[in-house]
């Protein structure tokens, strides 16, 4: 397991546990109390560390190595129901955005999301999460066969951004994501989307527009990463800390300006930590938020969700 700065004193004790319990069994010593000592002070540090996290330690949360991906919440919720489909039908497969079609219980889904790697090798292969235009035109074709077999669409959110490159440029990225933004916003069929780690920008959006739109709890959700801002607004990187709270990317900050639906709890320390109980909370808010929605008709779907995004922001006629 990896700790993040701020999770040292939580290892520290962690450590201590577990040599506790080492000594016990090396030798005839009683190390009961002692342990459960350690046991307290531990669970202690973790409620006073984590109920008192800060923006930007949310962010180092969400791209915390070990954090499960999106095939990570597919294969775990859908199990070997899942397909995954490939390709734009017409440049290529991006791999660094997936999608296919699974089943909860006897209920098909189509599920898409950006997809990261473990380690150099696959981060390089799936692009560090980052699509391409084909990316997101693979998305919106998956998008438009769930509406025409009238399939639910889940959309899982974790990129740091669409790919900045001059090739994506050349083969119209801002167009890419502009047309998945229109399409989605009348797409003839339940959207439910989750932002699992870092939801940065439009590369986020442009499979971001759903009926309901939850967060898990370390997560973030803005428009440009606290590093670039940083980099923009004072010439440097030190900043982003400070960045990171101006920003209000978290979910309570999300939730409170009405732009997300919910906020997805997760386990203590995060979704990394107890990786079963986080696929099981976000199956059960798919489930849950389906059925706020199957009952609706088309026009009714397409009609609220155009009304939910008219509504956002302040502004003066």
């Amino acid at each position: 397991m990896e700790y993040l700065d701020f999770e040292l004193p939580i290892k520290e004790l962690e450590d201590q546990l577990v040599k506790c319990y080492a000594i016990g069994e090396e030798s005839e010593v009683d190390v009961t109390a002692t342990c459960k000592k350690i046991e307290k002070k531990l669970e202690k540090a973790k409620k006073d560390i984590y109920k008192n996290i800060t923006a930007w330690q949310r962010v180092q949360l969400s791209r915390h190595p070990n954090r499960p991906y999106t095939l990570d919440y597919i294969n775990a919720i859908c199990g070997d129901t899942f397909m995954e489909l490939h390709g734009d039908r017409n440049v290529k497969d991006d791999k660094a955005m997936i999608g296919g079609l699974g089943k909860i219980g006897d209920q098909s889904f189509m599920f898409i999301g950006q997809q990261k790697g473990y380690n150099t090798k696959t981060r390089q292969y799936r692009n560090f999460g980052m699509a391409n235009p084909e990316g997101y035109r693979k998305a919106l074709r998956l998008m438009k066969m769930a509406e025409k077999f009238g399939i639910p669409v889940v959309t899982l959110l974790d990129t740091p951004g669409a790919y900045p490159g001059l090739e994506a440029e050349e083969r119209g990225q801002g167009e890419a994501i502009a047309r998945n933004i229109l399409e989605m916003t009348r797409l003839k069929t339940p959207i439910i989307t989750i932002v699992i780690g870092e939801g940065a920008s439009g590369g986020a959006l442009g499979i971001g527009v759903g009926d309901k739109v939850y967060m898990m709890e370390n997560t973030w959700y803005t428009v440009i990463s606290p590093e670039s801002c940083s980099s923009i607004l004072w010439r440097s990187w030190e900043y982003k800390e400070q960045a990171a709270e101006a920003l209000k990317l978290t979910g309570e900050d999300m939730k409170k300006m009405k732009l997300i639906d919910g906020i997805i709890k997760e386990p203590i320390g995060g979704a990394h930590r107890d990786r079963e109980s986080a696929f099981k909370v976000v199956q059960e808010q798919i489930v849950s938020a389906f059925g706020e929605l199957k009952d609706l008709s088309a026009k009714d779907l397409v009609a609220k969700r155009m009304d939910k995004y008219a509504d956002m922001g302040v502004y003066k006629e």
